[in-house]
């Protein structure tokens, strides 16, 4: 008789599969794909140094996405994490706003430097509108933590 063993990954699956259901999971899962695609784009093209910000922001998505997969924000309190990830979103935003309005309106004759820039402007607004969801959460835990008192006397 065999004995069904479950795989050494089988648990870290089932946490990823879980993990990209909620919506800070999708969230992430989209920018590193569109961070991906966007180094693709600036690879290909003529114009290679705007790599750098697409692969920064897509390792830093994917650290964040491992950090909220195993719930390692839970174990180290040392960070907060959620004006860590508030930050690089932010940060995040801006420079694909900024890299790619100079590649979409500077890149005659590069099409895959306008692709990228195109791609870029979607991504900025992803991150922005990821910025915005953590800054409402961040703006809820706020008041519930202003909102409890002790009325022991």
């Amino acid at each position: 008789m065999a004995e069904t063993e479950e795989s050494p990954f089988g648990g870290c699956l089932e946490k990823l599969k879980n993990y990209v259901r909620t919506r800070k999971g999708t969230i992430l899962a989209a920018e590193i794909l569109i961070s991906f695609i966007i180094l693709i784009c600036y690879a290909a093209s003529s114009y290679g140094g705007y790599t750098a910000v697409a692969i920064c922001e897509m390792v830093f998505a994917i650290i964040f996405f491992i950090v909220f997969m195993l719930e390692l924000n839970k174990q180290f309190v040392v960070v907060n994490w959620l004006w860590s990830d508030l930050f690089r979103a932010a940060v995040g935003a801006a420079l694909y706003l900024i890299t790619s309005l100079i590649c979409v309106i500077g890149g005659t004759g590069d099409g895959a430097r306008i692709a990228g820039g195109v791609f870029g402007l979607l991504a900025g607004i992803l991150f922005a509108y990821d910025s915005y969801t953590i800054f409402l959460e961040l703006k809820s835990s706020r008041q519930h933590a202003a909102a409890t008192t002790d009325d022991a006397v």
